[in-house]
């Protein structure tokens, strides 16, 4: 059970930091911070510049926690977190099938990210290794409301522009 975990980390784990990194730096074919912001723009999330540097911090470091398998329920609400709000701003209306720019992609990496919170990130973990698993289903509970109450209050925020003056 070690290494399935672990390979679900490290995939999971690698696509949000590709993702994040995509949306910063724009490596691997992203549209880089100039595009982040744009896109936070278009979605009425404001200050756009700060919701484009929050959401690729978000994914860059959760991805790097959820691959390392450290602090996992925190690193699995903070992607939660992010692919709520991905569903709810730009996926959520055109239905559930990617193919068709749906929310099936954001679905199966937030129910992946809370079963790693349930489950545990295994015992070729850094949580592991240190001596601090937390798993269980008040764990999972705590990543799952803890996401979706983030991506609640980053949509609200958005709205009202946060820190603008």
């Amino acid at each position: 059970m070690g290494t399935g975990r672990l390979a679900l980390r490290l995939v999971v784990g690698g696509l949000f930091m590709g993702h994040g990194l995509q949306k910063l730096k724009g490596w691997f074919g992203g549209p880089g911070l100039e595009g982040t912001e744009s896109m936070m723009e278009s979605m009425d999330m404001k200050p756009a510049r700060a919701n484009a540097i929050a959401v690729g911090v978000a994914e860059t470091a959760g991805g790097a926690l959820i691959a390392a398998g450290l602090a996992t329920p925190v690193a699995a609400a903070t992607v939660i977190g992010v692919m709520t709000t991905a569903v709810r701003k730009v996926h959520l209306k055109n239905g559930l099938w990617n193919g068709n720019g749906g929310y099936e992609f954001n679905l199966l990496m937030g129910v992946a990210a809370l079963s790693l919170a349930e489950d545990g990130p295994g015992k070729y973990s850094l949580d592991a290794a240190r001596g601090h698993v937390h798993k269980g289903r008040l764990w999972g509970l705590f990543a799952m409301v803890g996401g979706v109450a983030g991506s609640m209050a980053m949509v609200a925020m958005g709205r009202r522009g946060w820190g603008q003056k």
